[in-house]
């Protein structure tokens, strides 16, 4: 695989730009590779991949697992541009409460590698995008959860915001315990 990872501020967190081939009929991208993943210390074991389809301004998250079904994540848009976040949320970390955003797009087809204990989540740019997710764990409703979009300074670029009941229903950041703790030793550095 012929990429470019970038570490984020958050550790653990990489931003993977893959190189795009270009011709007459459109682009091919390699998304994933076995070797390369290893290579960077990055979990190869995924158990589920799915996608989403977002009209412009649509928010979802900020979502994860809780502990023991926490999971590491592959993240990239296929489609139109999404405004991405990932907030640490693993308690020692040198990171813990902050976030970063990112600009994911079809055209640009770079992807976040999320590792456990971080909260993720977009807003749809485009009139139409499509992110699609890879997961080290399958889903669990009842590990299923989350923060409140909204309850962090998050800079968000939506206009008029639609997000699902159940997103809007989240525990806000300043009530939320976490449960995950940063390891130093795990692929979180």
């Amino acid at each position: 695989m012929d990429a470019e990872v970038k570490e984020t501020s958050i550790p653990g967190c990489f931003e993977i730009i893959p190189k795009v081939f270009r011709d007459e009929r459109g682009i091919f991208v390699k998304t994933f590779s076995y070797s390369f993943f290893k290579k960077y210390g990055l979990n190869t074991d995924f158990k589920e991949q799915f996608f989403s389809i977002s009209r412009k301004d649509v928010v979802r998250g900020l979502h994860f697992q809780l502990p023991p079904m926490d999971h590491d994540k592959l993240v990239y848009c296929i489609y139109g541009e999404a405004f991405d976040v990932v907030v640490d949320l693993r308690v020692g970390s040198p990171t813990y409460g902050k976030y970063q955003t990112f600009i994911l797009s079809g055209e640009k087809s770079n992807m976040l590698y999320i590792p456990k204990g971080l909260a993720h989540g977009f807003c749809a740019l485009s009139d139409k995008v499509i992110m699609l997710y890879a997961v080290s764990v399958e889903y669990s409703p009842e590990h299923d959860s989350g923060i409140l979009w909204n309850s962090m300074d998050i800079p968000w670029p939506c206009k008029n915001v639609i997000v699902s009941e159940k997103d809007s229903k989240l525990t806000p950041f300043d009530k939320f315990k976490s449960p995950f703790i940063y390891n130093q030793g795990d692929n979180n550095e």
